[in-house]
């Protein structure tokens, strides 16, 4: 302890001063001083010649026969008289020199006794202290007696004529619910005053006016804290200087405390903010580098946790003390790249998205730091053995989360932050986590703060996490305090769905009441092609997959299965695909069920909520065709057909190369010769089409093929290509690797995809694939002068069945006929054009016709629109084959005569017998 010393003028021995800061009041007679100098010393100085009342305390508070000793009367006011006047204050005292085992002396409030107030003397006066009498009074025992009696006479403080009992205070040591405790004072600043600093985030305050005595926890941070092994406490780094830091500016201070939540419900230990006139203490911990944020109590912070970030950010980057060895990570990403924009089009579970940005293409992110409702949430839950296993239906509340996204976001236009990108691991693709704005509102903190999703908590140093997760942590604070979804403490329930979309028996169970139902309400819950769609029927609480009537749309490409080969999609499939998925997937639409297919398939039109109808949408893209045998209403038909010819008079899509059928009716008939042609070529047929078209080479060919083969694989084996050097362009003639053979072959490219692939045309074979761009490489020169030798033939004299279905049942027999042996040949007749594509009859080593046993088997009707004289004889043959596959109910006929339902439809008579 500093001290100057100073000569007496009345004594024989020099009397000793000592300076220091007042730390504490311990009561209305002994204080606490800690040393003006670096080394922090600390004396107990009780005030001498006087007793003041004794505060109470509760004996042994962790024990069960713990006892509470009550206030003295005035033994409050005494040292709050001093506390108020004493503490953070300079003084000096003289210690008595008769003074034993204690420190006892007279307090000044100064530095100096002669201009100093007399500590001692202002306690007595005030009526709050009594003087203790001695056997032969001293000058300084006589001069006290005086000013009590003057107190006495003033009936200033015990010497009042109150009753005592009204300045005993009811201090209350423990809270039965502290839950209910700090939902009463609605988070408003309560006045308090520090007691105790345990470290420097842990404090016991005391409530006034109530005189509750609580423990408090600063939330959202944390200051090194000492650590108990049997008697001995060791600190943790900076824990010392963090508790100083505190004391030097609290302890015993008047301050306003925000309770915000509980750190521990067994501990009785409460999570608060403390709020000195200069500030939160919290902020200015952060910024010394003596704490650090932690998520597990952030989301309680109610003063605004940006200004808590920011605080620890500058200590971070200054290296001061628990961040002298920080090293900063700075992102890789550049910055240009984490701002993205764009629409809606497609809500994954619970926490993913599909956005269609401003460039076009379609990016699939995540909300950063949170996730979905999952079994794991409910304990006690045990969904039912007999479902099916769809998580949207299964898994308590993330129907609920999937739908307050769709709702809220299908269709919106969002900003994006991209935060981070959660690498791939395992079964896990790559995921890129973004913070999603819609306006001004942050929709993972919407979507948390329904209790539908749950915050992921990380490792204090892990930064790879929202950038705003902190409100994220007190969205989720505020929801499980309102117990409201996942935190719920109700028994969670699940959506009692039945799913028609696969089974028949269901289905046909369904069929009469979902036609009596009209126009129903549904979701879009999938698109799987431009007129394959499952649909979620709320009011029935069905699912079903539902195909568009009436239009014949490409087919999408089909993935390898079990060792199977890929299909390529059909030309136009994926500008179908998304015209119906940005149009549908996840909208509310209409739904009308007209039939079903013998799959258990529904069959009818939907229409958007602005009366939009998606078939009629695609035929007018021209990205569809109008069946001409069949329809659900004469009314839709019409709205078909008219979109039909939009589309051919603007020369869309799949009609860019139409032509008036009248140009080609007069053309045809100018030059059609009288007599039917027979002209046979051998060809070896190479790939079938999805609409029945083949595609073949021209036996006389062959060895020319070849050879060129075999001089571009030389070509490229002595001069090999280096992958990704080409860049390819639509339409542009090139070479590429097959996937079953890893040969090279001459191919035209039809699209270039934003992921890196392209599909491909293989010129002298006739087969699509979607490859990467580094199996492709620019065509030598002089191996484009062959022209291609895969020609597109179709059947003449034949028609598809309008059921998809049956479709797929022809193809694969036709595929049987004609692929089955890859080096069969077959001869063709050409009989007449269709646009580019020639029409021919196929006959097979045996001379059979294909065609016309294709008829025979009911695989396949006749094209009746054929009324060219020449071809009149093979008409009637296949008529009768035709006729004959009818009546005994074969394949596409085994339900009855379609075309004569569909004619009586339209009003036609029947035809003669």
């Amino acid at each position: 302890m500093a001290a100057n010393t100073q000569k007496a003028q009345t004594t024989q021995q020099p009397q000793q001063l000592y300076r220091g800061i007042v730390k504490q009041v311990t009561s209305g007679d002994c204080v606490v001083i800690k040393s003006l100098g670096s080394k922090s010393l600390e004396k107990t100085l009780m005030l001498s010649g006087i007793n003041a009342p004794r505060l109470g305390r509760r004996v042994n508070p962790n024990s069960a026969d713990s006892v509470t000793e009550n206030d003295q009367p005035y033994a409050f006011e005494a040292r709050e008289f001093l506390r108020k006047k004493l503490v953070g204050k300079e003084v000096c005292f003289v210690r008595d020199a008769n003074a034993q085992n204690v420190d006892r002396g007279v307090l000044y409030l100064g530095r100096e006794p002669g201009t100093g107030e007399n500590i001692n003397e202002a306690i007595v006066s005030a009526g709050l202290a009594e003087v203790r009498r001695l056997n032969k009074p001293t000058e300084t025992e006589t001069l006290l007696v005086a000013l009590e009696e003057q107190a006495k006479a003033k009936n200033l403080g015990k010497w009042s004529k109150e009753a005592d009992t009204e300045h005993v205070r009811d201090i209350k040591y423990t809270l039965e619910n502290a839950g209910s405790f700090v939902d009463s004072f609605s988070q408003k600043p309560q006045d308090a005053i520090v007691e105790f600093v345990r470290d420097g985030s842990t404090y016991r305050l005391l409530l006034l006016p109530s005189y509750h005595l609580i423990s408090v926890q600063l939330s959202g941070v944390k200051c090194p804290g000492f650590k108990r092994d049997g008697d001995q406490e060791t600190a943790e780094p900076f824990a010392d200087e963090a508790k100083q830091f505190v004391e030097s500016r609290l302890l015993q201070r008047d301050v306003k405390v925000v309770l915000e939540g509980l750190s521990n419900k067994s501990s009785g230990i409460l999570l608060g903010t403390v709020l000195h006139p200069n500030g939160n203490i919290s902020e200015y911990l952060l910024k010394e580098g003596l704490a650090k944020c932690v998520d597990w109590s952030m989301g309680n912070v109610t003063s605004g946790t940006q200004r808590y970030r920011d605080a620890e950010k500058s200590a971070k980057l200054a290296k001061l003390r628990l961040w002298k060895n920080y090293t900063e990570n700075k992102s890789p990403a550049d910055e240009a790249n984490r701002k993205l924009s764009g629409k809606v089009v497609e809500i994954a579970n619970a926490d993913g998205l599909v956005i269609r940005l401003n460039d076009a293409s379609f990016k699939k992110v995540f909300l950063s730091s949170i996730r979905a409702p999952r079994l794991a949430d409910f304990p006690s839950f045990t969904p039912k053995a007999d479902k099916k296993g769809n998580q949207l239906y299964d898994v308590p509340y993330m129907f609920e989360a999937r739908e307050f996204l769709r709702k809220k976001l299908i269709g919106k236009k969002v900003n994006l932050t991209v935060d981070y990108v959660q690498p791939k691991s395992n079964d896990y693709p790559e995921k890129v986590c973004c913070t999603v704005m819609l306006g001004d509102t942050n929709v993972a903190e919407a979507l948390v703060s329904q209790g539908l999703a749950k915050v992921i908590r990380y490792k204090q140093e892990d930064n790879q996490r929202s950038s705003r997760y902190d409100d994220l942590l007190s969205a989720e604070t505020r929801a499980e305090k309102k117990k409201i979804g996942i935190h719920s403490a109700k028994e969670p329930v699940t959506m009692r769905v039945a799913d028609v979309s696969t089974d028949l028996n269901k289905a046909k169970q369904f069929l009469p009441f979902l036609q009596r139902s009209g126009k129903m309400d549904a979701v879009v819950e999938y698109v799987t092609s431009g007129s394959r769609f499952k649909l979620y029927l709320p009011k029935e609480t069905c699912i079903i997959t539902l195909l568009l009537s009436s239009i014949d749309c490409p087919r999408m490409g089909r993935t390898p299965v079990n060792g199977s080969s890929s299909t390529p999609s059909e030309e136009y499939a994926e500008e179908a695909y998304l015209y119906s998925k940005t149009h549908c997937m996840h909208h509310e639409v209409r739904v009308e069920v007209e039939s079903i297919d013998k799959v258990g398939n529904f069959i009818g039109q939907i229409t958007t909520l602005d009366g939009q109808n998606i078939a009629v949408g695609l035929v007018e893209q021209g990205f569809a065709a109008v069946y001409k045998t069949q329809s659900t209403s004469a009314a839709l038909f019409s709205l078909l057909n008219a979109a039909e010819l939009k589309a051919k008079e603007k020369r869309v899509a799949r009609w860019k190369n139409f032509v008036e059928e009248k140009v080609v009716r007069e053309e045809v008939e100018k030059n059609e010769p009288q007599e039917r042609v027979i002209n046979n070529k051998k060809v070896v047929i190479t790939e079938v089409t999805s609409d029945l078209h083949f595609y073949a080479q021209l036996v006389e060919n062959g060895p020319k093929l070849e050879q060129l083969t075999v001089q571009l694989r030389a070509e490229l084996a002595a001069r090999p290509p280096v992958p990704g050097a080409y860049s390819a362009k639509a339409n542009e003639l090139c070479v590429a690797k097959f996937s079953m053979d890893e040969e090279w072959y001459r191919a035209k490219v039809l699209s270039v995809q934003s992921n890196g692939t392209a599909t491909v045309f293989f010129i002298d074979y006739g087969n699509r694939e979607t490859t990467k761009l580094t199996n492709l490489a620019q065509m030598p020169a002089g191996f484009e002068a062959l022209p291609a030798q895969a020609h597109e033939y179709a059947l003449a004299m034949i028609q598809l069945s309008p059921d998809e279905d049956d479709n797929e049942i022809a193809l694969d027999q036709f595929r049987e006929l004609v692929l089955a042996d890859p080096e069969a040949e077959f001869s063709i007749n050409v009989e007449y054009k269709s646009g580019s594509v020639e029409l021919v009859s196929l006959y097979d080593v045996k001379n059979d016709d294909i065609g016309k046993r294709m008829v025979a088997e009911g695989y396949v009707t006749v094209d009746r629109s054929r009324k060219e004289r020449r071809l009149q004889k093979l008409v009637q043959d296949y008529n009768k084959v035709l006729a004959s596959a009818k009546a005994s109910h074969k394949n596409m006929w085994r339900y009855g005569d379609k075309e004569q339902d569909d004619a009586n439809e339209f009003g036609m008579s029947a035809p003669r017998k």
